[in-house]
């Protein structure tokens, strides 16, 4: 992964394909990543995906889908239709339905997307894990989540920062961490409960980081997106002295 651009996930966290448009003109160069989420995708269907992809762009679709295997497959299936270059599945969907949608992405013509098993949501802290019946910490479920999503042939995982570097640690391979909940220093957090810098991120060992807000809501979004690119590329080079 050389180009740093290949790092950054621009977030579209935004109610319509013009709105969408809008934004990706704004950032313009300085990213070629972007996150199509449930709301753009609720609103806009499988089109905002394909005119992104026919732009240039690359598509990060997260949908976190989470149902019986053979649902999953078959989602999956017409997600790597569209040409999407990476994708998310729940986690805790268990080993069966992330084998499905596994293979269901290597199955797919041309180039497989990446399939991501989302671990524990960013925006639960330990108290909300607890509330839903997970008794141990939140670094324990993120790894057990990992093991069974790598063992069951995921390429990577979507985990907080806190949780990276332990993930390189424990589960170890070469597979994708991808980390949300990125705010540039002195940024609000919003709804976020864990959450870092883009540097923070790159030195824990994260291979992507997705960025909405701070660069979406920006006065100048292609220069805010430029700044961070920046600081993961001095964090990569200092890395690698």
């Amino acid at each position: 992964m050389t180009d740093p651009r290949e790092r950054l996930i621009v977030a579209l966290d935004v109610p319509s394909a013009a709105a969408a448009q809008k934004m990706v003109a704004a950032v313009g160069d300085s990213a070629s990543i972007y996150k199509v989420g449930m709301q753009l995708y609720t609103a806009e269907g499988p089109q905002v995906v394909r005119d992104l992809i026919a732009s240039g762009r690359k598509v990060f679709l997260d949908l976190k889908f989470h149902d019986i295997p053979n649902t999953v497959g078959s989602a999956i299936r017409e997600a790597a239709g569209l040409g999407v270059y990476m994708l998310t599945v729940h986690g805790s969907g268990g080993g069966k339905m992330l084998r499905a949608a596994a293979e269901s992405a290597k199955a797919a013509l041309g180039s497989a997307p990446i399939v991501l098993a989302v671990t524990v949501l960013t925006s639960m802290d330990q108290n909300d894990l607890n509330a839903v019946g997970v008794a141990d910490e939140v670094a324990h479920q993120v790894v057990r989540l990992a093991r069974i999503a790598i063992q069951s042939g995921c390429g990577g995982v979507v985990a907080s920062v806190q949780e990276a570097a332990l993930l390189r640690k424990e589960v170890g391979g070469n597979f994708a961490i991808v980390t949300p909940g990125i705010r540039p220093a002195g940024s609000a957090i919003g709804d976020q409960a864990r959450v870092a810098t883009p540097a923070e991120a790159i030195a824990a060992g994260a291979t992507h980081i997705v960025v909405g807000r701070p660069i979406t809501g920006a006065s100048d979004p292609s220069n805010a997106a430029r700044e961070i690119i920046a600081e993961m590329s001095e964090i990569a080079a200092e890395s690698r002295l």
